[in-house]
């Protein structure tokens, strides 16, 4: 079921309840999280929003995608699995 959404190009400003009411505007939002840097608590300008059904998860990509949200133009996608294995780890374990 494709009912989970990747936005990307959030302004920084915007939050979980701001994305959840967005996104209410074109279906049930089960979940709406807006993904913030570990260390900082800032946003790094995407989340992911999971709509009741994929049918409104296609209606809100629709509306929604490309549309202007404070000056910055909203992407909207099916959000794709994490890859098994992607987990990052920290730059100094890297050496």
């Amino acid at each position: 079921m494709n009912n989970k959404l990747y936005v990307s190009n959030l302004p920084y400003s915007v939050n979980d309840q701001t994305l959840a009411q967005l996104f209410g505007d074109h279906g049930v939002v089960i979940s709406a999280k807006v993904i913030t840097d570990k260390m900082s608590g800032r946003s790094k300008g995407f989340g992911f929003v999971e709509m009741e059904t994929e049918q409104q998860a296609d209606i809100a990509m629709e509306k929604l995608n490309g549309q202007d949200l404070n000056g910055r133009r909203m992407n909207v996608a099916i959000a794709r699995p994490k890859e098994e294995g992607a987990e990052r780890r920290p730059a100094m374990a890297r050496r």
